[in-house]
């Protein structure tokens, strides 16, 4: 699970990180479908279970494929190790498990995902996990919230659908000074744009299943962190709790990271061009995406993204109510014919959600308004398909309200 001592640039490692060949001398990276793992001894086998000697010892705990996949994404997020998770949100499960318990305060932003708040603001109060979500781009509002029980800060940035950004620097000084961990959620921004821990994140979240697979095929999840981190405290959860990524999801998801950069850049100038073409649109009544100068928070979005916006944006359609906001915007989407209606994201298809009837369905009227999850919003996680065909296909509902 440990990143190899090298100094090559992020671009070779997203295709050369990796567990050592087999005897076999294979070029692509092996897929190894196996449970269990024959020990040379059972002296060896005692010491490899007690974690005294280096070794595979059964499906739960580790593969040699798995561990290429968490070698690769740990290098490209410059972390000293990563841990891997079946899904996304089973990533954000094994660290609240592992760092958290009954009494333990969590902070965090409003605007996130809504099975992350859903989690950690019900699930986990059911184990008496407090937490308090705040304004996602009020820094105050962060340091205001602490109280001598937090042991951890958890931000998603850009946001999911209304790409807020945060201050990770910031963030990361509130979360120290008062002794608890900061965890950056970085599905959007990727390691391609944005790397949280040399910003003094002290914990990078993935769900594998967006950009770093890249084709909308598996599901994964991850935690970049410190060694210790991974091997004191994720990893004895990993082993209890069995949120274990499959092989085969893992090796997909390797080959997912062989193509991040290429694929980030190239959505990424594509978001952009659509989202200056929808701020013009006469049935746009707004554009949500950090690449535009008018994005609230454009000036931090390019200092920590790499200059660049990202792949996704979210656009509201003019209505005169709520009511009529959801029909519109569920006139647009169902008038695609080329473009996806999928709530997944980091497709090469461009995919198409409502949020506030999927993504966020789950959460109170009152939670969607907070995080700005109106019925008019669309979110566009924009693919490789030529833009015109993308703007095309949009005009076919914008163009008839």
């Amino acid at each position: 699970m440990t990143q190899k001592d090298n100094n090559l640039h992020r671009d070779t490692l997203a295709v050369r990180e990796a567990v050592e060949r087999s005897q076999y001398g294979e070029n692509s990276e092996a897929l190894y479908l196996t449970s269990g793992y024959v020990q040379p001894s059972a002296e060896a086998a005692a010491r490899r279970f007690a974690g005294d000697e280096e070794g595979f010892t059964y499906g739960r705990y580790g593969n040699p494929t798995v561990a290429s996949f968490e070698q690769r994404l740990a290098a490209l997020e410059g972390a000293e190790a990563c841990i891997s998770t079946a899904s996304g949100m089973s990533a954000i499960l094994m660290m609240c498990m592992g760092l958290l318990k009954a009494g333990d305060h969590v902070v965090c932003s409003h605007s996130m995902f809504g099975s992350t708040i859903k989690l950690i603001g019900t699930d986990l109060a059911k184990f008496g996990v407090e937490s308090t979500f705040v304004s996602q781009t009020d820094v105050s509002a962060w340091q205001s919230a602490i109280k001598p029980t937090t042991k951890l800060l958890f931000a998603e940035t850009p946001t999911n659908p209304l790409t807020e950004v945060c201050d990770i620097r910031a963030l990361a000084d509130i979360a120290h000074n008062a002794g608890a961990l900061l965890c950056v959620d970085n599905c959007f921004a990727t390691p391609a744009l944005q790397l949280p821990m040399k910003l003094g994140a002290d914990i990078v979240m993935h769900s594998g299943t967006k950009y770093l697979d890249g084709q909308g095929r598996v599901m994964a999840g991850a935690l970049c962190a410190s060694q210790e981190l991974v091997t004191k405290t994720f990893l004895p959860v990993l082993k209890s709790a069995g949120m274990t990524l499959a092989p085969f999801n893992a090796w997909v998801v390797l080959k997912g990271l062989e193509t991040l950069d290429i694929r980030i850049q190239a959505q990424s100038a594509r978001a952009l061009q659509l989202a200056q073409w929808l701020q013009d649109h006469p049935a746009v009544a707004r554009v949500h995406y950090p690449g535009l100068p008018n994005h609230p928070q454009h000036a931090l979005a390019m200092a920590q993204q790499s200059g660049s916006g990202g792949a996704v944006l979210s656009f509201e359609v003019k209505a005169r109510d709520a009511e009529q906001a959801r029909a519109r915007a569920f006139h647009v989407l169902d008038s695609l014919q080329v473009m996806s209606l999928s709530t997944n994201l980091g497709d090469t298809k461009t995919l198409m959600a409502h949020p506030a009837s999927t993504s966020h369905g789950r959460l109170t009227e009152a939670q969607r308004q907070t995080a700005g999850v109106v019925q008019g919003l669309i979110r566009v996680a924009v693919g490789l398909e030529h833009l015109q065909d993308i703007q095309t296909d949009l005009d076919r509902g914008l163009l008839t309200l």
